[in-house]
């Protein structure tokens, strides 16, 4: 195991290791159950993240799942407890949060706090941790139709949360942000307040926060056939946080994450570089500011 694994990272490395010896067994998750005298919605749980195994359960299940190699079932032992050491409930937990969150966003949030790359693309709005307060209620308005209010208001809340953990964390992850075009030019929450977003974005590029690219749209780039999605780097793999206008979906499949990252690796190559797109925001910034004095009161 590698020295220093969070317990994020441990948890990850047991219920995958589990899961990928119980499907090379060709056990089901029910044959586990009741080998183990277990509920199978322990199970679910385990191979979820949902919890964390006790050393104490994870040795018989060791046994009976094959795993006899006496380094690799140490590697997992070691991994367990330090899977349990966390010693405060996140705040993503909350019952709010928990009510208002999906499950797989709910993880993505966990995994953005131990990430060491994010790779985000999107097509309508700017991502949610690098949302200003302003444009983060803005664009949760037009969802009133689907959310109450309070669910709008925990909606925003935790993405406020999001947006100071991340970037509290800036000199710790490379953050690396593509966009369509048409994100840029979308002015959610009118010029004001889309124009201070672009500000905010132009800053934490200066400052070597973020790394952003534009895809233009004169750049016939396949990427765009994809919903908005995200890649952390957690240890030695990554994950995919996919999002769509219905759902989202969290997908550990290092396969399907692997064709993501090629597709996202062989565009941000062809996008617009870092200074051509802060140029281009730029010019955003003032044609937005224009608008907004013309629309002042004279």
């Amino acid at each position: 195991m590698t020295e220093g694994d969070s317990p994020t990272i441990a948890r990850r490395r047991v219920r995958l290791a589990l899961r990928e010896a119980r499907e090379r067994a060709k056990l089901t998750q029910v044959q586990v159950a009741e080998a183990m005298e277990w509920s199978h919605s322990k199970v679910i749980r385990i191979e979820n993240g949902d919890v964390s195994i006790s050393t104490n359960d994870l040795r018989p299940l060791l046994a009976y799942l094959g795993i006899k190699d006496k380094t690799v079932a140490a590697d997992l032992l070691a991994a367990a407890r330090i899977a349990r050491t966390r010693q405060q409930k996140a705040w993503y937990q909350a019952p709010e949060f928990r009510d208002t969150l999906t499950d797989d966003l709910r993880k993505l949030i966990e995994y953005e706090g131990d990430a060491s790359e994010i790779r985000s693309y999107s097509i309508y709005y700017i991502p949610g941790p690098l949302q200003t307060p302003d444009y983060a209620t803005a664009l949760m308005a037009r969802y009133e139709d689907e959310l109450s209010e309070e669910q709008r208001r925990w909606r925003i809340e935790a993405r406020k949360k999001r947006r100071e953990a991340l970037l509290a964390r800036s000199s710790e992850v490379q953050i690396l942000l593509m966009v369509d075009e048409s994100v840029l030019r979308r002015t959610v929450g009118g010029p004001a307040v889309f124009a201070a977003q672009l500000r905010d974005l132009r800053k934490h590029s200066e400052d070597g926060s973020i790394r952003v690219r534009m895809v233009p749209f004169s750049l016939d780039a396949s990427v765009t056939n994809n919903a908005s999605f995200d890649l952390l780097k957690l240890g030695e793999g990554e994950v995919l946080y996919r999002e769509t206008g219905l759902g989202d979906e969290m997908i550990e499949d290092q396969g399907t994450a692997a064709k993501h990252r090629a597709r996202w690796d062989r565009v941000w190559q062809e996008a617009a570089d870092e200074a051509d797109t802060i140029q281009f925001i730029e010019r955003r910034i003032k044609d937005l500011e224009r608008a907004d004095t013309d629309r002042q009161p004279r």
